[in-house]
């Protein structure tokens, strides 16, 4: 801008310092025309006067001047020339000059020669004799004076340069200082310039404009970041060319990639050709999704392309981890395979019964020991579908289920005595230790989990065995124990014996009754309750099980 400003004030300078130069010439040369003129006037007069006295001797006698003398007859005959010899000039009547002296007594005119660039003033008196004096003189053109100014002008014209130059680049500093100073932080304090003051408030609003955007924007980001940092999907946001612009902690953590990558190539980032392979897809416009195997697990990738206006602009890459959900899925399908094969075996017996008994193959004697069969199989085919209904409502959450306070000691103590005759039969001490404990819980499932593992410890235990629940209370917890001197876990069974139909001694279970449900359903119940679960057993030494309630 400071360049500009000099420009255009040097420019300035120079077309008035030309038009001054043009306009002081002209006037000087109407000046000097107009004395040239008067002069030319006097010394016609005089000429005429002192011809009029002396005659043609006065002509012949007077010295050289600048002025060329004609005298000229009435009838325009040239008489004397101071030039050129009378005889061969030629007849001067016609001349302007002339025919206005001959009608008033002075005339004079001008005439141009474009030969020799000058201008002719003449002059024309007449005498009392009738003749006519005239007097002209050579007026210089105004290019020949400035030709004679020449030198002068010159030096008039540096000087007004070098002044120009220097006047300009001080006003153009002294313009563009107080712009260059300007606060634009506040732009309504600068009052250097009253011309500004429109744009500076235009400034001014849009810096509250822009502020306000800027904070809008900061929060949104915050807000953006928030939710796609909670998410457990992956999230990674790309533009046209495939460069990062944004990913969250589980798309980091999912594709093993660091988070500063944001702003390179994500195709030079992963290693995983499916996952190049899905981006390249939907840089070409169309959505594409596959199940990958990442590092965190199995996941399910979808990549959508972002058009705007028919081009891709972005892409968005979701991760969502299915490992859990192709485990429940495979646990869905053993479970179902399981709960078929346990119904299948109780309904086989009862109708294996059932047919020989009318088929008439069994002996009178004999119906009553086929009828308690029947009737001990469907005994355990109804507790089985009891176990699999109270284990779908567990699975299904604690919505429908109203919480209370219970103490433990007390549900403890209901439990031991229902499974009292149970322990007594199988010859074990069944017996209750510790003290209150109140949660805030669902009490049939606080007594399912009581009744499950007493009875575990009851039909796993060796005859003259002891089966003890213990309650404990302490600032956070209210803690249950079941321990037994029974058969004892092995250490490789111990992870998986909280599963379905998990059974460490299949036969022993079935000799028994178990429906291998009962832990299971204790694991759900705790779930609900948000309690932990310990398990320390030995084998052929016993088996300790405590859940832990917070309060």
């Amino acid at each position: 801008m400071t360049k500009r400003i000099f420009r255009s004030i040097s420019l300035v300078a120079m077309i008035v310092l030309l038009a001054s130069l043009v306009l002081i010439m002209g006037a000087l040369y109407s000046y000097f025309s107009q004395v040239q003129l008067e002069q030319l006037r006097n010394e016609t007069l005089l000429t005429a006067r002192a011809v009029s006295n002396e005659g043609i001797i006065f002509l012949e006698d007077v010295a050289s001047t600048d002025c060329r003398i004609t005298w000229i007859d009435s009838d325009g005959t040239v008489l004397y020339d101071s030039v050129s010899p009378s005889s061969e000039m030629e007849n001067h009547l016609e001349r302007e000059e002339i025919q206005q002296a001959l009608k008033t007594g002075y005339g004079e005119s001008t005439r141009y020669s474009a030969t020799l660039m000058e201008r002719s003033l003449y002059c024309a008196q007449q005498l009392p004799d009738g003749t006519l004096i005239r007097l002209s003189i050579a007026q210089d053109s105004v290019f020949t004076l400035v030709l004679g100014l020449a030198q002068p002008i010159c030096v008039v014209i540096a000087v007004a340069i070098v002044l120009s130059f220097v006047l300009a680049f001080q006003l153009a500093k002294g313009v563009v200082k107080p712009l260059n100073e300007l606060n634009l932080d506040n732009p309504m304090s600068n009052v250097d310039y009253e011309e500004l003051t429109p744009l500076l408030r235009r400034i001014d609003s849009q810096q509250k404009q822009l502020r306000y955007q800027a904070v809008e924007l900061k929060r949104k980001k915050t807000e953006f970041d928030t939710v796609t940092g909670s998410m457990s999907e992956g999230l990674v946001l790309l533009n046209g060319k495939g460069i990062i612009l944004s990913m969250n902690p589980s798309a980091s953590r999912q594709l093993n990639i660091d988070r500063s990558c944001v702003g390179k190539d994500f195709l030079a980032m992963t290693h995983y050709p499916d996952v190049q392979e899905l981006i390249r897809t939907s840089l070409f416009g169309r959505h594409a999704e596959k199940n990958v195997r990442l590092p965190a697990g199995d996941c399910q990738v979808d990549a959508s392309p972002v058009l705007s206006d028919g081009m891709v602009t972005g892409v968005v890459l979701l991760i969502i981890d299915v490992t859990e959900k192709q485990k429940a899925e495979v646990l869905r399908r053993e479970f179902t395979a399981n709960v078929s094969h346990e119904l299948k075996t109780p309904l086989h017996s009862i109708s294996g019964y059932a047919e020989l008994m009318k088929t008439g193959l069994v002996q009178p004697q004999d119906v009553g020991q086929f009828a308690d069969k029947i009737y001990s199989e469907a005994q355990r085919l109804i507790r089985l579908v009891e176990d699999i209904i109270r284990l779908s409502r567990l699975d299904e959450g604690s919505e429908n289920m109203k919480r209370e306070q219970v103490d433990l000691y007390t549900l403890a103590g209901e439990v031991v005595s229902r499974l009292l005759p149970q322990a007594q039969q199988a010859q074990i001490d069944l017996k209750l230790a510790g003290c209150s404990a109140v949660i805030n819980g669902f009490p049939q499932q606080l007594a399912a989990i009581i009744s499950n593992l007493c009875s575990n410890s009851i039909k796993y235990n060796h005859p003259g065995g002891s089966v003890t629940v213990s309650i404990t209370d302490d600032v956070e917890f209210a803690g249950l124990t079941v321990a037994d001197t029974g058969i004892g876990i092995p250490p490789e069974h111990q992870e998986r014996v909280f599963e379905r139909f998990y059974r460490v001694d299949k036969s022993h279970s079935k000799s028994v009754g178990g429906t291998g449900l009962g832990l299971s359903i204790v694991k759900h119940a705790a779930l609900i309750h948000n309690a932990k679960i310990e398990l320390h057993s030995v084998p052929n030494e016993g088996t300790a099980i405590s859940v832990h309630f917070p309060k």
